[in-house]
């Protein structure tokens, strides 16, 4: 192991060098965003004398551990306000202007950091000449509760203090990764679930215009932000909870952190995510995409086969759940949709059918509707479908949420792996395509590789998709049936 200095417009870094790649941990790129600055907008980092060590990760931001995101081995043993800080990986430091990959992690908006194990970007920059980049970004209450009606303009953009902590990564890197042999003209954004919902955010967002050019969005799209009317009620919910008056907002800021944690822990499940404030978010991100705010950014979109399942499997309600129970759980979920739901697909009430639904309710239509908008423009535009199957718990998960980011970052030797994919050998085999299908992508906007059957775009007439999976291939509109039900059951809930 050597050492590895690098000078960037705050100051000198000096990173490690391991196995060929050079890595550097914990740079900063914004102020810390505590006292007057908690829920403002991200402000530039300092400068600093000398050569700043950048060999450990940051904390992450602050959040409680979450039995899903512990299976996937999310560490919550180091966590502070203090989190605005990225991660580089590169094959040298030099001026060689490689593609740069910036992932932006998912948790739902409130748990996760870029230093995971499974985020580590070594194979990329080692096997794909790839600079890779990963980020922490404000989680849940601190970087997702809208006080703009409330507390006034100060606060304005307050709900989507974790989205802006993004474009302030990204700023970063157009200022700073040439040092690292990156190319600051080719950046692909990409990220997983809440991090894919970012990215759909950032499609429309008008301060991210610019910063990048491609962008990779596994399970997860612009389909989930909040009106103010409804982040308002719930930034209420939580001055009540903590006994603050409506008109005292800034008493939040005097708050210590674990109390504020605490608070947001009280609120429903999804409370906290971006929000059309009117200032930084101007209007739904899918109706900006429709109107061309990223017809020229090329897209690959994707989910996984059977996102839901890890949901309901680890869900005691469904543990045992008798008929009643089941008709319960779908009328609490689809409400008045129900009658023409069960009408629509005409088979009994079942876990099955349950996770079969919510998967295209949260993940597959909104995919495929973000594929039409970008595709309408003439944006090249590649979707897949990840169908490979999990053997662990009795085979309960199949091809579940966040299965496939182990397949893409090629991590799948990281010691927290095996007990979500198992440890059969074809998993590599899968790995090595996917990871080198992502890095195609990372250097000139193309998917395709000698490794896949041709894999063309995705427009309306063909909706052509790549099925990764032991044998994978293109399938033309799959569960073409499904889509087409949802999109009548949809047509429905709008009427």
């Amino acid at each position: 192991m050597s050492k590895n200095i690098v000078e960037t417009v705050y100051g000198k870094l000096e990173g490690n060098e391991l196995s060929g790649v050079s890595v550097w941990k914990g740079i900063p790129y914004a102020k810390p965003p505590v006292g007057p600055l908690r829920f403002r907008a991200p402000e530039r980092p300092d400068s600093w004398e000398g050569v700043r060590e950048a060999s450990s990760y940051s904390p992450v931001g602050p959040q409680t551990q979450r039995e899903i995101m512990s299976f996937f081995g999310n560490d919550v043993s180091n966590t502070s306000e203090d989190c605005l800080y990225l991660n580089v990986w590169s094959p040298a430091a030099d001026d060689k202007k490689r593609p740069v990959l910036v992932w932006i992690h998912g948790g739902s908006f409130v748990s996760g950091s870029g230093s995971a194990d499974w985020y580590d970007g070594t194979s990329f920059a080692d096997q794909g000449d790839v600079v890779v980049v990963t980020i922490n970004y404000r989680l849940g209450v601190f970087g997702f509760l809208h006080l703009g009606e409330l507390g006034g303009e100060e606060y304005a953009t307050s709900g989507n203090c974790g989205i802006l902590d993004q474009v302030a990564a990204l700023e970063w890197v157009q200022g700073n990764i040439a040092a690292f042999g990156g190319d600051p003209n080719n950046v692909t954004v990409f990220g997983e679930s809440a991090g894919a919902m970012s990215i759909g955010v950032l499609l429309g967002f008008p301060s991210a215009q610019g910063l990048f050019h491609r962008a990779l969005l596994q399970s997860g799209t612009a389909a989930f932000v909040h009106t103010p009317h409804t982040a308002t009620k719930v930034a209420s919910g939580l001055l009540t909870a903590l006994q603050i008056e409506a008109d005292d907002v800034s008493k939040l800021e005097e708050l210590p952190a674990e109390q504020l944690l605490q608070a947001g822990e009280l609120l429903p499940s999804m409370s906290l995510f971006p929000v059309i404030d009117g200032v930084s978010l101007p209007k739904h991100p899918l109706e900006a995409v429709a109107e061309g705010s990223a017809k020229d950014i090329t897209l690959l979109v994707g989910t996984n086969k059977d996102e839901y399942n890890i949901f309901s499997v680890f869900d005691p309600e469904w543990k045992n759940a008798d008929e009643a129970k089941i008709k319960a759980l779908f009328e609490k979920t689809f409400g008045p949709l129900l009658p023409a739901l069960t009408k629509e697909f005409s088979e009994p009430l079942s876990q099955d059918l349950f996770n079969k639904l919510l998967t295209m309710q949260v993940f597959s239509a909104p995919a495929v509707k973000l594929a039409e908008l970008q595709s309408k423009h003439g944006a090249p535009v590649w979707m897949y479908r990840f169908d490979w199957e999990t053997p662990v718990f009795d085979g309960a998960l199949k091809a579940t949420h966040a299965l496939e980011i182990p397949f893409v970052w090629n991590t799948l030797d990281k010691p927290n792996t095996v007990k979500f994919t198992g440890d059969s050998p074809d998993r590599q085999l899968l790995g090595s395509e996917m990871h080198e299908a992502w890095i195609h992508f990372a250097h000139n906007g193309n998917p395709n590789t000698d490794q896949l059957p041709e894999w063309p775009t995705y427009d309306l007439k063909n909706r052509a998709t790549m099925i990764f999976n032991n044998q994978s291939a293109v399938e033309n509109d799959p569960n073409q049936d499904d889509r087409l039900k949802w999109e009548q059951l949809s047509a429905v809930a709008k009427a």
